[in-house]
């Protein structure tokens, strides 16, 4: 456990990239509390996507107020880190302007290796067949947007490091 002061952290990437084993292992480092953006997703959201079609902005705008106001809520008390794929501009938005001081940390790979890992992966109602729309979907946060870029060829132990180097600064 380190002690760091941290503003509210969003692990994003498009799905497989690794933003739930960072953020756990993250959270744990920094003992922070943890939220896993797709617990808060709707049934109906989890159905639409476990049958293969990617969510639109109007399907992801509900979630992703749901998601801002859980960060908000924890960051309320303490250190927060969140998981959430934070795909657009607008969904980003959405979130700070729940939690204004968010930091986003992208987790980037190429479309071939996040594609290698999650062949074979089960996941509750995220197919591997979406991974091309979440792709299409990304618009890498602007230099205008509080983030860190962080590789995926790194470990997830060498990932929480280097995030956490950067606030240790």
């Amino acid at each position: 456990m380190r002690s760091l002061a941290i503003p509210p952290l969003i692990v994003m990437g498009v799905s497989g990239s690794g933003k739930t084993t960072v953020g756990e292992r993250l959270a744990l480092d920094l003992d922070a509390v943890f939220i896993d953006a797709d617990d808060l997703h709707s049934a109906g959201n989890k159905e639409w996507m476990r049958t293969g079609n990617p969510l639109d902005d109007a399907r992801r705008t509900f979630w992703l107020k749901a998601v801002g106001a859980a960060i908000a809520e924890a960051h309320a008390t303490g250190a927060v880190v969140a998981a959430c794929s934070a795909l657009k501009r607008t969904h980003r938005d959405l979130l700070v302007a729940a939690v204004p001081d968010a930091v986003f940390v992208h987790l980037v790979g190429s479309r071939e290796l996040i594609a290698e890992r999650i062949r074979d992966r089960v996941h509750e109602f995220m197919p591997s067949r979406l991974l091309d729309s979440q792709f299409d979907a990304l618009e890498a946060p602007a230099p205008d947007e509080p983030h860190l870029d962080v590789d995926i060829r790194l470990t997830p132990p060498q990932i929480v490091a280097a995030i956490e180097e950067r606030f240790a600064r």
